[in-house]
C-alpha cells in the first residue's frame, strides 16, 4: 500500500505545494488524486465549457483530461506549472471530442468571409458597428448567440479562435496543441475572426432591429 506523502495547506500559486502534490500523485497516494480534482477541476471545466456548449460534454472533456493526467503524471516536468500542464491537456482532451463529435451544423467559411474584386480591394467592406449593437452585447442572451456563431464555424477554424482568444493562448502553444505551424494558426485566426464578425453582425441585426 502506498505511504500517503502529506502537503501543506495548498495554493496554487505555491511551487512547494505543487511539486507536494505531484510526488504524491506520481506515488500512487488515493487523496492526492481527489485533491487535485478538487483543486483543478473546476478550473478545467470553465476551459471545457469555452469549447463545448453541452455541460455533459464539457464534463466528460473534463474527465478524460484527469485521465490523460494521471498516465502522464510521470512525464511532468519539475520546471513546469500544475496549473498550465493540465489546462494543455484540458484544451487538447477538448479538441479530441470536437473532432470526433462534429455534431453541430457549420456554415462554409467562404460564405462569411469579405468578397474582393479584381484589384484586390473589398467588394463589399463590412459595416461598422452600430450603437444598438454594441448596446446590446452586454445581455446574457446575446453572449449566448454568440456562443451559438463560435460554434457554426468550420471545427478547424473554431479551435483556432477558441485556443486564441477565449484560452488567450499564444500562437506557439496553439500551433503545437493543433499540430499546426505558426503561419497557418495566424492565417485561421484572421478568417475566423472576419466570418465570426460576419455571423455576429447577422444575429445582432436580427435582436435589434
Amino acid at each position: 500500500m502506498a505511504t500517503a506523502i502529506p502537503t501543506p495547506p495548498f495554493s496554487k500559486g505555491d511551487m512547494v505545494a505543487e511539486r507536494l502534490l505531484v510526488g504524491a500523485l506520481r506515488s500512487g497516494d488515493p487523496a492526492s488524486y481527489e485533491r487535485l480534482v478538487r483543486e483543478y477541476g473546476g478550473a478545467m471545466l470553465a476551459v471545457a465549457r469555452r469549447f463545448h456548449r453541452d455541460e455533459d460534454d464539457a464534463r466528460d472533456a473534463v474527465q478524460d483530461a484527469f485521465i490523460a493526467a494521471f498516465r502522464a503524471m510521470r512525464f511532468f516536468r519539475e520546471d513546469a506549472r500544475l496549473s498550465s500542464w493540465l489546462h494543455r491537456i484540458t484544451v487538447n482532451a477538448c479538441l479530441m471530442k470536437l473532432r470526433s463529435a462534429r455534431r453541430h451544423p457549420t456554415n462554409s467559411l467562404d460564405d462569411l468571409l469579405p468578397l474582393f474584386d479584381d484589384s484586390g480591394h473589398q467588394a463589399e467592406p463590412a459595416g461598422a458597428w452600430t450603437d444598438e449593437i454594441e448596446a446590446v452585447l452586454d445581455n446574457p442572451n446575446i453572449r449566448a448567440r454568440v456562443r451559438g456563431c463560435i460554434e457554426k464555424l468550420p471545427e478547424s477554424y473554431r479551435a483556432v479562435l477558441i485556443c486564441r482568444d477565449l484560452n488567450e493562448m499564444d500562437g506557439a502553444e496553439t500551433a503545437k496543441a493543433l499540430g499546426l505551424s505558426v503561419e497557418n494558426v495566424k492565417t485561421r485566426l484572421h478568417r475566423a475572426r472576419q466570418a465570426l464578425k460576419s455571423l455576429i453582425e447577422r444575429e445582432c441585426k436580427e435582436l435589434v432591429e
